[in-house]
C-alpha cells in the first residue's frame, strides 16, 4: 500500500521524504504515508545491520515496515556524502520528515525541500537534546515529558519549534512505555504541525540554549549499577535503560543481569556495595538504602526472582560489587 492518494478536487499531495529507523518512527511514517496531503516519494533508512551471534543482516524497522507498506525505500549508510545528496535532490521533495533517524541531516539535504524538514523528538524541547532522550528523562527523574515538532537546522536539535504535547509522569514508567507513548502522540502531532505547515498557519518558538541539555549514545558500560549511587537513582537507572543497555552488577566473577528492581530503606551498618540477604530475596547495599533485586539473570542463565537466585547461589551473600565498569 502506497500514501493515500489526495481527494477529487484537492490540490495535489507534496512530495515528502521520510528519514527514520527504529521502532519510535513507525508509527510517525504511518501517521505521514496515510496522509491525503502529502506523497511519500522514499523512506531513508540506514542499511540493514548485522544481529545476533553469526552477524546475520537485518533491516531496521522501519524499513520492514515501509516495504510492508510498498513505500519506496532508500537504504543510506552515510547521508553526508555527495551520492546520498544527488539521489534525494533526484526526487525534487518538497518536504521532509525525521524521526529516530540517527544521523545528523547536512545543510545539502536541509535545503532540498522547499518546505524544510520537520524532527519529531520525543521530549521537551530544548530539555533532552540529541540521541537518547527517553533514558535522560527517566534518569533525571522528570515529572513530566512529551513530544516537540521542530523545523530541522544544522544544529543538533536545535531548530525552532513548531509544537508540543506534555503529560505527567508518575515515576513508574520505563523506556519502553514512554517509547510507545510518545511515538502515538508524535504521530498525532505530526499531522496538525503538518496541516499548519501547508497552509501557512504555521509558527515556531525558538529554543533558549541556557535551557538546553544533551544526551548522547549509550554503551553497555552505562548499564553497571554503581553502588555509590543512592537506590533511587538506581532504580531509575533500570527502568531508564530497558531493553538496551540493560543494567548488571558484576559480583565475584559473575555478571548479574538485573531486570527489575525495588528502592528501599537502609539498615544500620550497611556499606556500599555488598549484596545482603533482605526479607526472601536479596539486595544491593548503595550509599542513600538498599535496591531490592527483584528479577535477575546470571550470566547464561535465564530470568529468576531474587528469593531464588539466593536460594541457588548462597556465596555470593556477603560479597562486594566490583565497581569498575565493564565494556
Amino acid at each position: 500500500m502506497t500514501s493515500t492518494p489526495a481527494p477529487s478536487g484537492v490540490e495535489r499531495p507534496v512530495r515528502a521524504i521520510f528519514f527514520g529507523s527504529g521502532e519510535f518512527a513507525v508509527p510517525i511514517l504511518d501517521a505521514l504515508a496515510g496522509s491525503p496531503r502529502v506523497e511519500v516519494v522514499a523512506v531513508v533508512t540506514p542499511p540493514d545491520r548485522p544481529s545476533g551471534r553469526r552477524g546475520a543482516p537485518v533491516p531496521v524497522p522501519v524499513a520492514v515496515h515501509a516495504e510492508a507498506r510498498s513505500l519506496p525505500v532508500l537504504r543510506v549508510a552515510r547521508v553526508r556524502v555527495p551520492e546520498s545528496v544527488a539521489a534525494l535532490a533526484a526526487l525534487a521533495p518538497e518536504i521532509g520528515v525525521l524521526a529516530d533517524f540517527g544521523q545528523l541531516i547536512p545543510p545539502a539535504i536541509l535545503d532540498l525541500p522547499r518546505l524544510g524538514i520537520l524532527n519529531v523528538h520525543p521530549s521537551i524541547l530544548p530539555r533532552h537534546r540529541g540521541a537518547t532522550p527517553i533514558p535522560a528523562t527517566i534518569l533525571a527523574g522528570d515529572r513530566e515529558t512529551g513530544v516537540s515538532v521542530m523545523q530541522m537546522d544544522a544544529g543538533l536539535d536545535t531548530g525552532p519549534v513548531l509544537a508540543c504535547r506534555r503529560w505527567d509522569l508518575d515515576g513508574t514508567e520505563d523506556a519502553p512505555a514512554i517509547e510507545t507513548r510518545a511515538a502515538s502522540v508524535g504521530a498525532a502531532l505530526l499531522l496538525d504541525v503538518l496541516e499548519d505547515v501547508l497552509t501557512g498557519r504555521a509558527s515556531a518558538v525558538v529554543q533558549d540554549p541556557a535551557q538546553a541539555t544533551l544526551t548522547r549514545p549509550l554503551r553497555r558500560a552505562n548499564g553497571r549499577l554503581d553502588p555509590g549511587l543512592p537506590a533511587a537513582a538506581l532504580e531509575r537507572q533500570v527502568r531508564a535503560l530497558r531493553p538496551w543497555p540493560g543494567s548488571y552488577l558484576e559480583v565475584g566473577t559473575q555478571r548479574l543481569v538485573v531486570h527489575e528492581v525495588m528502592a528501599s530503606a537502609g539498615l544500620p551498618g550497611d556499606q556500599p556495595g555488598s549484596l545482603v540477604a533482605d526479607s526472601d530475596g536479596v539486595a544491593l547495599t548503595t550509599a542513600a538504602g538498599r535496591l531490592r533485586l527483584l528479577v535477575v539473570q546470571p550470566a547464561g542463565g535465564r530470568r529468576m526472582r531474587g528469593s531464588e537466585f539466593r536460594r541457588g547461589h548462597p556465596t555470593l551473600i556477603g560479597q562486594a560489587s566490583r565497581t569498575e565498569a565493564v565494556s
